[in-house]
């Protein structure tokens, strides 16, 4: 009899083994401005949703408003950040990106042999790093960079085959 429950015990511990899960309660979203670009006369702000603890998809955009010092009309941009933090959604990060952009580029012309304006939109994907950095009371602190190669109009000899991605950023988390 002794056996019988000595194994029923054991039975039922190893079932029943459990672990101690750190759950984190935080906000799931942010909005941020960038205040780099703002200086240099573009509005850029962008949403991002975090999906756990390590990761996040984001959705921006960028509006120039100082036109005689920006070659870039507008981009729309849709990236997903992993994050290495011990916080959650926080720290150093890297991103994929994917960038519809809309310039004023100056490519040659082989049928007249010289350069003309043209306006190309253009897909480019590319990648970044950054940090960011959460107070307790949701507002936060992001310093990002990236690079990505446009996709088409590649038959042009064109300025803007590179786009890239700058930002100091300002926001809250909510």
């Amino acid at each position: 009899m002794k056996k019988i429950i000595v194994g029923a015990f054991l039975l039922c511990s190893s079932i029943a083994k459990s672990q101690e899960v750190k759950k984190y309660d935080f906000s799931r979203n942010e909005l941020k401005a960038n205040a780099l670009l703002l200086v240099f006369g573009s509005f850029d702000v962008s949403y991002e949703r975090i999906l756990n603890e390590e990761s996040a998809l984001g959705i921006g955009v960028n509006l120039p408003f100082d036109t005689k010092n920006w070659d870039i009309n507008y981009t729309f941009t849709g990236y997903y950040r992993y994050y290495f933090g011990q916080k959650p959604a926080a720290g150093f990060f890297g991103e994929a990106f994917g960038m519809l952009n809309n310039v004023d580029d100056y490519v040659y012309n082989d049928g007249v042999g010289y350069y003309e304006e043209k306006t190309l939109t253009d897909f480019a994907l590319g990648i970044g790093l950054g940090g960011k950095w959460v107070t307790k009371n949701g507002l936060l602190l992001e310093i990002n960079g990236g690079v990505g190669r446009n996709l088409f109009n590649n038959q042009y000899d064109r300025d803007f085959e590179l786009i890239g991605r700058l930002g100091i950023s300002a926001g809250y988390r909510f």
